[in-house]
């Protein structure tokens, strides 16, 4: 078997780590050349995708291609690679595709007061880039149904791990502790992302899954527990309303939910993270939370 993950980034490499026991070849796309070294150390064999055109390797590659992870974000125009062969079954790139899986993100639900959501709420989403999400989500459920191919969706809330946390933010003094009233987030360690597509791919999944931790909670609450841990005093509360913001910042505090994992629960995963504190304080002791030197 042969898995092909457009835009092995963070959790792109997260999630070829725990395939690498289910495939026997696993390639990956970025950008830059610095990056495809990267993929290449991480047991990723690199291809160059720039989003707008296929290379003759890339389109050679895709042939043999069994599982496809789709990890590039929308555009304006859409999903890159299905803006790329239109209503083409995807078969006519990848004749031996077996199973597709789109990685997506909670921010399609938009803003709910605070109130609990699951893969069947009704999806109202607030930023652009939400917008742009729930089409790539149609597009890709379209297409899907052309090819007559199994499609797992994972809904991803905010990704962090080693390398990316609020250990690393006090680190290097950019860690904020914003109070809006009763506002919450869910968020994911890049670990339980990996192992959650991993059981989906040996499954064959058909279905949208949030693949999210099961304790949404004030975002200023993880940076005090940080800083705790790392015995500093945290940076100082502040208001939302009048904290200095850029607009992309500001969006986020624009929807507020509590997401269900209950969904992939049900088809047998356990999270090795399913909250913050314990998650923060393994990353702490075992010492593993300022990463690798390619984040």
């Amino acid at each position: 078997m042969h898995a092909m993950i457009l835009g092995a980034g963070y959790s792109g490499k997260a999630i070829a780590t725990n395939l690498q026991a289910h495939v026997s070849q696993i390639s990956g796309t970025t950008r830059t050349a610095d990056k495809a070294d990267q993929l290449a150390k991480n047991g990723i064999k690199p291809f160059i995708f720039n989003g707008e055109e296929l290379s003759d390797a890339l389109r050679d590659t895709f042939s043999s291609v069994t599982h496809l992870i789709q990890s590039i974000g929308p555009n304006d125009a859409g999903d890159p690679l299905l803006c790329l062969i239109g209503n083409t079954p995807m078969q006519s790139l990848m004749p031996k595709l077996e199973w597709v899986s789109y990685l997506s993100t909670v921010g399609v639900y938009g803003d709910h007061g605070g109130e609990w959501v699951d893969e069947d709420t009704a999806c109202r989403p607030v930023s652009v880039r939400s917008v742009q999400r729930v089409a790539a989500e149609d597009a890709w459920m379209a297409q899907a149904k052309t090819s007559g191919l199994p499609l797992s969706i994972l809904r991803l809330s905010g990704i962090y791990g080693p390398g990316r946390n609020a250990f690393r933010n006090l680190e290097n003094g950019t860690a904020r502790r914003l109070v809006k009233k009763d506002q919450v987030f869910n968020r994911i360690r890049v670990e339980d992302i990996g192992a959650a597509c991993a059981l989906l791919f040996a499954r064959k999944a058909d279905g949208i899954f949030n693949v999210t931790d099961s304790e949404p909670c004030p975002p200023q609450d993880v940076v005090t527990y940080a800083a705790q841990l790392m015995g500093l005093e945290p940076p100082p509360e502040q208001d939302f309303e009048t904290a200095e913001l850029s607009a992309m910042a500001r969006s986020f505090y624009g929807e507020n939910k509590r997401v269900s994992n209950r969904r992939i629960h049900q088809m047998g995963f356990e999270f090795r993270y399913p909250d913050y504190r314990m998650s923060l304080l393994q990353m702490w002791d075992d010492k593993v939370w300022q990463g690798s030197a390619d984040g």
